[in-house]
């Protein structure tokens, strides 16, 4: 691992310093040359910080050896893929605020692979959601494209398991830090991912998931694919913010129809009343992503 990522790791472990914080600092010093020089009053200007936050700072960069860390994840596999990797997926560069690191355990080549597709849905799916999963998943599989999901409960777990099941590859994107996975009973789920596919994350894997986490992970999950998938969705679905990510950052956003007396249908059904592409079949998905 090269010294500036070590660097941005290190930074990503204080308690204060977020995304912008580092922006800043790579603004002034892009190879951040002079990170453990630098004094309270230097961070206090750059990242306008108060006196005692930017002594809080230094101290946890002095107190805090960041190798130790570093070597604990690479010794459970864990890799760090920085925004300037070959690995690192260009898609996700287009992102008003990419994330700095990706951190990831499994398959990093899927990052690269071209056709990736998210299927996202509601944490409750019933029947219907779990047999259109089925039937359009294989199809997917077979077309050579890599199923991106959230680990969540219901489709998402669809989603993965289906794509297992087919001898084809999954992503899981997930929201806080592989020591600390969400909900535990995906647990074994992710561990088969890792083997065959990619497990996800852009925060630290000591950190504890947060509900804010969790629409920010919607975003890398569209983020990452050239169209989205969604499968049920409630009026106030957290699939939504995924869909309204994808149509913000200018991809294909598919839905599948439901029942208009079904609550799991009201988003998607709304989705595709303001526009977005009604899916039967699994060629309605392939027919706009293989143009």
């Amino acid at each position: 691992m090269d010294l500036l990522t070590k660097k941005i790791i290190h930074l990503q472990h204080c308690r204060g310093i977020g995304w912008k914080a580092i922006y800043l600092l790579l603004k002034q010093e892009s190879d951040l040359k002079n990170l453990y020089q630098y004094s309270s009053t230097y961070l206090s200007n750059t990242l306008a910080l108060s006196s005692s936050q930017a002594i809080t700072v230094i101290e946890q960069l002095k107190e805090q050896p960041i190798q130790p860390l570093i070597s604990k994840y690479e010794s459970q596999g864990i890799m760090a893929i920085p925004i300037y990797s070959p690995f690192y997926p260009a898609l996700l560069k287009t992102l008003p605020q990419p994330p700095w690191i990706l951190y990831a355990a499994g398959n990093p080549a899927l990052l690269t692979r071209e056709r990736k597709v998210a299927i996202v849905g509601a944490r409750k799916a019933n029947e219907y959601g779990h047999k259109s999963v089925r039937l359009l998943v294989p199809n997917l599989i077979q077309n050579d494209c890599v199923v991106v999901s959230g680990l969540a409960k219901g489709i998402d777990t669809f989603a993965h398991e289906e794509a297992l099941a087919n001898k084809g590859e999954t992503i899981a994107v997930i929201a806080g830090g592989f020591q600390h996975l969400y909900p535990r009973e995906n647990i074994p789920l992710a561990q088969k991912i890792i083997k065959s596919g990619l497990l996800l994350s852009e925060y630290p894997p000591n950190t504890k998931p947060e509900r804010w986490h969790f629409p920010a992970r919607n975003r890398i999950i569209s983020g990452l694919s050239v169209g989205s998938v969604i499968v049920q969705a409630g009026k106030k679905s957290g699939s939504l913010i995924t869909a309204y990510c994808a149509l913000e950052q200018g991809r294909e956003v598919f839905c599948v129809p439901g029942r208009i007396d079904d609550p799991l249908s009201q988003g998607t059904n709304e989705l595709i009343s303001e526009g977005a592409k009604l899916v039967q079949t699994s060629e309605d998905i392939l027919s706009e992503i293989m143009q």
